[in-house]
């Protein structure tokens, strides 16, 4: 006997599992009624024994994601640039949904389509036949090849394929063809490092294949990291105020923050992004910038090696103080006046500070995030009264410890620092302490609620919110607008509704 659909009622799992087909019509969320049934009653702390990340062989809740996507986050942010990843096709779906969900915005990435054959005889067919379908359809004026980790542990050739697919190439389309589309080739196997750490190898991938010595040029050459097309905006703002040129690599804020004009000619590439000619030209700059020094700096190190072009590498310019470096490091480097409007907008942020120390003097932190906008973020909540007590980063780096150190110890504070571990260890430090405010990104969205304590979100990923992506948060201007995030989600949590005027 089979169970008729209850069109005017609601239908429980009992009910659905009880139907012996699902109607051609469907069935519509306002017939089914699913009762989330709470895990445990109350919050059970787990076994001590297994908190520590470095005491385990799992991780539980990663603060990371793969190396390969931070490739092409830098790949995107390149002028008529296609990633091509030699893997699966899951390697491509989930770094191009990851791209939908935060910046809102189509992303274009190829893929060598790997199938259990190619686990016995590796992906050189693959990689041929899938450059030569990519440039005759879509015409792309570089393609960046994306290793991950079936190919790595295949062992795949890629430099040689990378030769064999070009020589098929100019014999079928003519020598132009290399002359039209240029190749980098970055190496991420999947199961090491992170995001972070792939966008570091990409940066020095694209500038090892593309940057020349030629003619001094008389520019900065600025690697942003993995910041938000606003933060980039913010410093291209920057230069301006100081008649500085700059080239930027892996310019996202054209790419992936960039207008609707229609009608749009297929292939479709937004005219923004970092130039092939452009990352060519920064053999010949005055300076290098890797405003994160774990997410870029990689390429500023062999520019400075390669062509003895000085590097500054970080921090973040994030706050008075480390923007304070940067736009010394700025002037010393083009001797360039630092521009009264530079100057004003740091006198706005610090009257805004003082407006409202009386609301994060003493506020009680934990920070989650990539390591170089985690110690960025401990420096400016040091610098707004607030009291950093637990800083963790998903990617492990010296770097972030020093510079997170240097914080505590001339603000006289000991935070606990969680160097490379999961969000499980995380979360279980901040629910065994008293914290007034969490600044992390999305992911701490669902601790946040757990633990009944407000999230200001920062960093990468920002994905259940709209608008994050065209936000600066560097300089002083980002400064201003994260300090009003920080204090009207005090305003909100901490005061009631008839005193928040005060």
């Amino acid at each position: 006997m089979t169970t008729p659909l209850k069109l005017n009622g609601r239908l429980t799992i009992k009910d659905l599992n009880a139907l012996p087909e699902i109607p051609i019509e469907g069935i519509t969320y306002d017939q089914m009624y699913i009762e989330k049934q709470p895990i445990c009653p109350e919050y059970i702390a787990p076994d001590p024994n297994i908190i520590p990340s470095s005491k385990r062989t799992v991780v539980i809740d990663p603060g990371r994601i793969c190396m390969p996507f931070g490739a092409m986050w830098a790949s995107v942010g390149v002028h008529g640039c296609i990633p091509f990843v030699q893997g699966a096709q899951g390697c491509t779906t989930y770094p191009r949904y990851t791209f939908s969900r935060i910046f809102r915005e189509p992303v274009s990435i190829a893929t060598a389509s790997f199938q259990e054959d190619t686990a016995v005889f590796g992906g050189r067919k693959n990689l041929i036949e899938g450059l030569r379908n990519l440039i005759i359809r879509y015409h792309p004026e570089v393609i960046a090849i994306v290793t991950v980790c079936s190919s790595e542990i295949i062992g795949d050739d890629m430099e040689g394929y990378l030769e064999e697919a070009q020589d098929a190439l100019e014999e079928e389309l003519g020598p132009d063809v290399l002359e039209e589309t240029q190749f980098v080739i970055i190496h991420t196997p999947s199961f090491e490092g992170s995001h972070v750490e792939g966008y570091n190898r990409a940066a020095k991938a694209f500038l090892k294949t593309m940057a020349r010595r030629t003619t001094p040029n008389n520019k900065v050459n600025i690697i942003p990291g993995m910041i938000t097309p606003g933060d980039i905006r913010e410093i291209k703002h920057i230069l301006r105020l100081m008649d500085i040129e700059g080239n930027i690599l892996f310019d996202i804020s054209g790419t992936l923050d960039c207008p609707l004009r229609l009608p749009q000619a297929m292939p479709y590439y937004p005219k923004g992004g970092t130039k092939a000619e452009d990352m060519k030209d920064m053999g010949n700059s005055m300076m290098t910038f890797a405003l994160c020094p774990d997410e870029g700096g990689a390429g500023a190190r062999y520019l400075e090696k390669r062509f003895k072009i000085p590097a500054a590498i970080g921090p973040v310019p994030l706050g008075i103080h480390n923007t304070d470096i940067f736009i010394k490091d700025l002037a010393e480097a083009t001797g360039r006046p630092i521009a009264d409007e530079i100057k004003d907008e740091r006198g706005i942020l610090i009257d805004a500070m003082a407006d409202t120390f009386h609301y994060t003097m003493g506020i009680r932190v934990a920070i989650y995030g990539d390591p170089d906008i985690a110690a960025a973020a401990t420096r400016f909540c040091c610098e707004l009264g607030m009291e950093p007590v637990l800083i963790g980063s998903g990617t492990e780096s010296k770097q972030f410890v020093k510079d997170v150190w240097a914080a505590a110890h001339e603000y006289n504070l000991k935070p606990t620092i969680l160097n490379g571990s999961d969000m499980f260890e995380w979360e279980d430090y901040l629910k065994k302490d008293k914290i007034d405010l969490i600044l992390g990104n999305s992911k701490a969205a669902n601790v946040s609620k757990e633990a009944d304590v407000p999230l200001v979100r920062i960093g990468f990923p920002i994905y259940d919110r709209v608008g994050y992506q065209r936000r600066a948060y560097v300089g002083y201007r980002g400064g201003e607008y994260l300090l009003d995030l920080i204090v009207n989600t005090i305003l909100d949590s901490k005061f009631p509704d008839d005193r928040v005027h005060q």
